[in-house]
């Protein structure tokens, strides 16, 4: 007898399906919808139920423009009918703690990094959450950059670091039809108890299953990305940005 197809639940299908998008339709995001895709990343796990995010939800264009220069000149940010902001929040706490008494501590790093992991779990759920509306959406990792004008423009407390922005909004026909980009095969990104270097040959592997060619796309990778003025900007920032939470 026949193995029976295999089956695959709509979330599963929805999360390998699941493309980033950065032209939408002109179509706002429905008041209801945005207050549902909230409600699903306010439910997201979090580190002792402690909920150490803010989210901004973006909707002064004169600050989406910002955003937009900021992040790398990147204009669709300006244009998606919803960006929202994930704060790690690590004032908060401090704050509730003092006001009740407690004579605690400065956060320190583990803290900072506690945050952004909640921060950026919350964020997933509504990237999840969106698609399962239809509706499209894309990490803008760039929120980290040119820190002094982000800190102004959403007036940031120095124990609150931008960990991510999402753009959200109906996906264009094109890019509806536009293909997910090939990842890695599971046996390239796993490992069984410890971890381990791929070898030249695994790197190489790895790469070829996305149909790149090894030694054209490596260099040109790294210098677009890894090696870019934009890569080292994030750096500088991200450094500032650790400076409130070191002894």
């Amino acid at each position: 007898m026949a193995d029976e197809p295999h089956y695959v639940p709509p979330t599963v299908a929805e999360l390998i399906a699941r493309k980033s998008v950065r032209k939408f339709d002109d179509r706002p995001v429905p008041d209801d919808v945005t207050a549902s895709l909230l409600e699903c990343a306010i439910n997201a796990p979090t580190a002792g139920n402690q909920q150490l995010y803010t989210i901004l939800d973006v909707r002064d264009q004169a600050i989406k423009d910002v955003l937009a220069r900021t992040c790398d000149g990147q204009a669709f940010i300006a244009q998606a009918p919803l960006a929202l902001v994930f704060l790690a929040d690590t004032r908060r706490w401090l704050d509730a703690y003092r006001e009740a008494g407690v004579a605690a501590r400065e956060p320190g790093p583990g803290d900072l990094l506690l945050a952004v992991v909640d921060a950026t779990i919350a964020a997933q759920n509504v990237v999840v959450a969106a698609h399962a509306y239809g509706l499209g959406s894309c990490y803008i990792g760039d929120i980290v950059e040119q820190r002094e004008e982000v800190v102004e423009v959403l007036n940031l407390d120095p124990y609150v670091f931008p960990a991510a922005m999402l753009v959200i909004g109906y996906p264009t026909a094109q890019q509806r039809r536009r293909p997910k980009p090939r990842r890695f095969p599971v046996a390239s990104v796993v490992r069984t108890d410890r971890y381990a270097r791929s070898t030249p040959a695994e790197l190489r592997a790895m790469h070829a299953a996305r149909g790149e060619d090894f030694d054209k796309t490596i260099p040109a990778f790294c210098k677009r990305k890894y090696m870019s003025d934009f890569a080292a900007e994030m750096n500088r920032c991200v450094t500032d940005y650790l400076r409130a939470f070191l002894p």
